[in-house]
């Protein structure tokens, strides 16, 4: 992107609080703001909430919106439905007024979202409206210093290449801020006529429990809490309690350092109140909503599963079961990055299976057919026909559903898991992250591994595939070796270097008089402790100077 005129863009700044903000900035601070604007990626934009071109602002947001426009425009869209939603984050609201004012300044029909709501809101009004396109202000799970913006096409889908960089070449060529047009958006009635229609499409998935449940949620102080809440109700599970210190939408997240429930400790106070009421299942969004994690109890305690572990557990569910309007040749998908159980389970049952690079905005495209695709990082798609987009509140509905069906044969999702794992083998996964200030780290990692790559990882003997050198190209690179294999990457939304490992141990059959509950957990037993070599290993690769 071509270098910014600090000057001109301050004057351009529609906004006198970031105006003022970069007005009082020392000459090496206002440099800072001006050397690396946000870039266009990962559907659209993200960054820390202050002024000038590298950080979420009106100007920014203001100039990406122009440009979307002129870029919908440029397709003969012009005229067309665009949706537009928000989250509770910083900013928010602000950024919601802009992108609203200026699509309806340039002769799109806006249809605002009413509240601050989740992120699937957006992906389905999109696909359900027929609209050119779709907005949603949101940085999902990122800190609270955060904010962003993220588009979907017609379809409902996110954003990908090579639109990415063409509305990012716009943005370059977009005028100043303060005269870019905005205008009033009229009220539209469909606003609230499609978030009804999400709850009703929701709350259809599953057929009523045939038992009680009682669920433990959390929705993180984000905006999910009290539409997930409804969407189970009317999905016939009332017995719902929730984490009230982390219920209303706070864009400070006092509770949690980050609001993702990834992060060690996230969870804690989910897993305190399931394990106080007695629950059956454990839920917890992420800020935005598109992020569903589940918790369990198990003989060790109550312990939220793993993405790997939720995303295998639902596939094979709904290719068991599946919902009404299923293919009868059913595809379903996962990335690069994440377990390779889903794989085998669809093996075994004859269907269909895909991985893609990371993001749903391939995920979504891996094929005709697509019943329900995952990643790794609680990204969980349960309804692709409704929301082509990881969508947290369907998720959690369906886990629901599939944990009732389970506890009225006495049996639990870590019970599932482990038929799982006796059928396919234990498949164990973790991720390691080495978060920098200095990005050229993360690009000294990656060429020493691919300039020396390491030939075996904890004892055993690896092959390194380059997966710039595959198609589509991706800066990854996979050591596979027998039930072992490493991807590494640079994460595309956090100054981080992301190692995904992953360890596969058979279960044994029943030999003297050994009963299957001791072969799995000898089983379980040896695939940790693998994995915990290569975490050692990994450990060692990240610290590369």
């Amino acid at each position: 992107m071509a270098a910014v005129d600090a000057r001109a863009w301050i004057a351009a700044d529609p906004d006198p609080e970031t105006r003022a903000e970069l007005e009082a900035l020392a000459p090496d601070a206002l440099a800072e703001r001006f050397a690396a604007p946000l870039t266009f990626g990962t559907a659209g934009l993200r960054g820390p909430v202050r002024g000038g071109p590298s950080g979420m602002n009106v100007a920014v947001v203001t100039r990406a919106t122009w440009a979307l426009g002129e870029w919908l425009k440029g397709r003969c869209l012009g005229g067309g439905t665009v949706v537009v939603g928000r989250d509770a984050r910083r900013g928010s609201e602000a950024f919601f007024a802009a992108a609203t004012e200026v699509l309806a300044a340039q002769g799109f029909a806006v249809v605002a979202l009413p509240e601050p709501g989740p992120t699937p809101w957006v992906s389905f009004a999109t696909r359900a409206l027929g609209a050119a396109a779709g907005v949603q202000i949101t940085a999902s799970h990122n800190p609270p210093a955060d904010n962003g913006y993220k588009v979907y096409v017609d379809g409902g889908a996110q954003l990908a290449a090579p639109a990415d960089a063409e509305i990012e070449a716009l943005i370059a060529s977009a005028p100043g801020a303060n005269t870019i047009e905005r205008a009033a958006v009229p009220a539209d009635p469909r606003a609230d006529e499609v978030v009804e229609a999400y709850l009703d499409r929701v709350s259809s998935l599953r057929p009523p429990p045939a038992t009680g449940l009682r669920i433990a949620l959390t929705p993180m102080h984000g905006v999910g809490g009290k539409v997930a809440v409804e969407a189970l109700r009317r999905s016939g599970f009332h017995d719902v309690h929730v984490v009230e210190q982390q219920f209303a939408p706070d864009g400070g997240f006092p509770t949690v350092t980050f609001p993702n429930p990834e992060e060690p400790g996230a969870s804690d106070l989910l897993l305190a109140l399931a394990e106080s009421v007695d629950a059956d299942l454990a839920i917890a969004l992420d800020p935005d909503a598109d992020r569903c994690a589940l918790g369990a109890r198990t003989p060790d305690g109550w312990r939220m599963l793993t993405g790997d572990e939720a995303g295998s557990l639902l596939g094979a569910h709904l290719l068991d079961q599946p919902l009404d309007g299923a293919p009868p040749d059913p595809l379903v998908a996962t990335t690069i990055v994440s377990s390779e159980l889903l794989g085998a389970i669809a093996e075994a049952g004859g269907a269909r299976y895909a991985r893609t690079l990371t993001g749903f905005k391939n995920l979504v495209r891996a094929g005709d057919g697509l019943v329900f695709a995952y990643e790794e990082a609680l990204g969980l798609c349960a309804d692709p026909s409704a929301v082509r987009d990881k969508d947290g509140v369907s998720a959690a509905v369906v886990a629901a559903g599939y944990a009732a069906s389970l506890k009225a044969g006495g049996r639990t999702l870590p019970d599932a898991l482990a038929d799982l794992y006796r059928r396919h083998g234990v498949h164990l996964t973790s991720q390691y992250s080495l978060r920098v200030d200095d990005l050229t780290r993360i690009g000294a990692i990656m060429a020493r591994l691919r300039d020396d790559p390491p030939l075996d990882i904890a004892n055993t003997a690896v092959r390194c595939e380059d997966l710039l050198q595959a198609r589509p190209a991706t800066d990854a690179l996979v050591f596979r070796g027998d039930g072992v294999r490493v991807t590494v990457r640079p994460s595309g939304t956090e100054p981080k270097a992301k190692f995904y490992l992953e360890v596969i141990e058979p279960v044994g059959s029943q030999q003297h008089g050994e009963d299957s509950g001791e072969a799995l957990t000898g089983a379980v037993d040896a695939a940790r402790g693998r994995l915990a070599a290569v975490t050692d290993t990994v450990r060692e690769w990240a610290a590369f100077e």
